[in-house]
């Protein structure tokens, strides 16, 4: 019978800024988004303030100031080497593993059964915390819809102590009962909706739902859904993730820009993001996607986009913001001050099982070699140490993301290394 762990951090990028700034504890703190615009993490205490996910920080400024809430960009460098330690240290508890996002992973404890669950549950935990400094909540169960159930209990149940076993049944009623249907794991706003219609309000009301209504509305995933609720495993782990469909980078700008020369800096580096993960993922692109948009509050909104098909698949920079460069001066309109530009690098495929073209003018050997090259520079040096003056070389470009309250990247740069008094 299979068993699942999902470990989850909690609060992760507040909890990743504790970790090198102690005095927080006990503080309510949030984290934002790029150009410090909404807040995307709040710690327990910001939360009782009553600060919700999303929202603007212009709306909330009355309770930063009265309750010296502490605010903080995203830090995503940080947050992502946090991450990766957090998964490597939970893997020294299981051979299978599924990072499931950024802060939570699958562990399959199938094979555990000689083990106390809840407390092979608790050295995990403590483990993470003692080694990482990230406090997490582990959900046990005989799928992963009900892992993620004990999961959310665990997280706020002071008698659980941040690990609830559900795989031996025993208080499974009592904690599907616990639990809103609109917060199963699968559950979306629109079929929160149907479900509330139907006066099926908790997750238990869910699982004993007649299959026939279920399936009318939601399908063969509602089926398995309601499988996965009755201990019927459906979902497996997924140890090798699938291979990316497409690349996006996009962002929004804190000030509209009208100028041509700085959307032009803008679409090169965020081609220069893309490329660098392509060759990460050993993927190259087949077809890329330049858009541009307005503010959708302006009178004279405008969304454009234009896709250009590559002679021959790649992830060379230059190559690409060659390519972009070209479409974005085909679909930009004079006068018009643009929100939004982004980039979508598209039919993808690895690197390894790339057509050659009698007629690509391009000498791959070469661009192998210099994209390896500044990838190993960038690695070594910090990211942007070498880019393409495409990209620009001004502080004051307007197109970049603001960070005004970001912490320093503590354990991916040397100058930014945390000093001990």
């Amino acid at each position: 019978m299979p068993v699942f762990a999902l470990v989850d951090c909690n609060n992760f990028y507040v909890s990743c800024e504790r970790v090198f700034n102690p005095r927080l504890a006990g503080k309510p703190v949030i984290v934002l988004s790029n150009n410090d615009g909404c807040a995307v993490a709040r710690s327990n205490e910001a939360k009782a303030l009553g600060i919700e996910m999303g929202v603007p920080v212009f709306q909330i400024r009355e309770i930063i100031r009265n309750n010296q809430v502490q605010v903080y960009s995203s830090n995503y460098a940080l947050y992502g080497d946090m991450s990766r330690r957090v998964m490597r240290t939970l893997a020294r508890f299981t051979p299978k593993m599924e990072v499931y996002s950024i802060d939570e992973a699958f562990l399959d404890l199938s094979h555990f059964g000689r083990f106390d669950l809840t407390a092979y549950g608790r050295r995990i935990k403590t483990t993470v915390e003692q080694w990482t400094g990230i406090p997490v909540s582990i959900g046990i169960a005989g799928t992963k819809t009900l892992a993620k159930i004990a999961n959310r209990l665990a997280k706020y149940s002071h008698k659980a102590g941040g690990v609830l076993d559900l795989s031996d049944g025993k208080y499974l009623d009592q904690a599907l009962e616990a639990v809103a249907a609109a917060d199963v794991w699968g559950v979306g706003r629109k079929h929160a909706k149907f479900l509330a219609d139907r006066k099926i309000r908790n997750a238990r009301q869910l699982r004993d739902a007649d299959d026939s209504v279920i399936r009318k509305k939601m399908g063969v995933v509602g089926i398995r859904l309601l499988n996965e609720l009755r201990g019927i495993s459906c979902y497996s782990l997924e140890q090798s993730p699938p291979q990316r469909k497409s690349i996006v980078v996009s962002r929004t700008f804190k000030n509209e820009i009208e100028s041509l020369d700085e959307l032009l800096e803008a679409v090169s580096a965020y081609v220069s993001s893309g490329a660098e993960k392509l060759r990460k993922e050993k993927l190259a692109a087949g077809k890329l996607t330049v858009q541009l948009t307005t503010s959708r509050f302006r009178e004279n909104y405008c969304r454009d986009s234009t896709a250009v098909n590559l002679p021959v698949q790649t992830h060379d920079t230059a190559e690409l913001i060659g390519c972009a460069r070209d479409g974005l001066r085909k679909i930009y309109k004079k006068g018009y001050r643009y929100k939004k530009v982004g980039i979508v690098l598209h039919d993808l495929s690895p690197e390894n099982l790339v057509q050659a073209s009698f007629l690509d003018a391009v000498d791959r050997e070469r661009s192998e070699k210099l994209m390896r090259a500044i990838d190993l520079i960038n690695d070594d040096m910090g990211s942007g140490a070498i880019q393409y003056g495409a990209v620009g070389w001004s502080r004051s470009q307007g197109w970049k993301t603001a960070f005004r309250h970001r912490s320093p990247s503590y354990t991916t740069r040397w100058d930014q290394l945390p000093e001990v008094g």
